[in-house]
């Protein structure tokens, strides 16, 4: 991989770009607070809410399912969790806004540095499964300054389906060669490879927690370019 042919960096967002178990446990427990709600941790709220992640996208991607946008899935998701935990009684506006929590996430410190670096010689984008208008409130609630919103919703494929990274190639008009995937989970990295994009691995090594025992370090086999943080992987890219 030659970092001058590089045009265009896509980023993961959950886990790789957000901090998504913190923030999404802060809303939690400030919305319980805020209804009296006592008895349920918000952190394993936050954790059982993501394990239904990807079986729900999975519906998708097999066709068992019409193509859904991940609010929709997340909606269904928390749904399912409120019944598991008896929490009844709550509004349509209520159980809304706590969907909406993953609108409101919070990026790891060393993102917003190395966003606005890359932007200033490179194309950046979400490549994420989240879709248009989550990526884009997410974007102006975290000061995230991509230069377009793609993706699962833009490609109407959840990844690792090889049409979620080859569609965002094509929507900016670009060779997967001259793209490179950056994210924090290396089965991420090795669908992107497979399409001939270029590859970068940040590590995360708190997105599940302390305990967390996956993806501490950049699989060699389909990573290119491992870096630390968003500012090395600036570095790396010349910006």
């Amino acid at each position: 991989m030659n970092p001058a042919t590089i045009k265009a960096c896509l980023f993961d967002v959950f886990g790789t770009v957000v901090d998504w178990r913190s923030s999404v446990s802060r809303e939690a427990a400030a919305f319980f607070k805020g209804k009296g709600i006592s008895g349920v941790d918000p952190m394993e709220f936050a954790m059982e809410w993501r394990k239904l992640y990807q079986p729900s996208m999975e519906e998708v991607r097999s066709g068992r399912r019409a193509w859904t946008i991940l609010d929709l899935l997340h909606r269904e998701s928390l749904s399912k969790l409120l019944g598991r935990y008896g929490l009844s009684g709550l509004n349509e506006d209520e159980i809304e806004h706590l969907n909406r929590a993953w609108h409101r996430l919070t990026p790891w410190p060393d993102v917003r540095e190395g966003l606005e670096r890359l932007k200033t010689k490179l194309i950046i984008a979400p490549c994420s499964n989240g879709n248009i208008a989550l990526m884009v409130n997410l974007a102006k609630h975290s000061g995230l300054p991509w230069d377009c919103i793609l993706g699962a919703e833009t490609a109407r494929a959840y990844k690792p389906m090889p049409e979620a990274y080859l569609a965002s190639c094509r929507q900016l008009a670009l060779k997967p060669g001259e793209v490179m995937m950056v994210a924090a989970h290396n089965g991420d990295l090795k669908a992107a490879k497979a399409q001939g994009l270029a590859t970068a691995f940040v590590p995360r090594p708190t997105e599940y927690g302390p305990g967390q025992t996956s993806d501490l370090s950049a699989d060699p086999s389909c990573v290119d370019l491992p870096v630390k943080s968003f500012v090395e992987l600036a570095d790396k890219l010349g910006c």
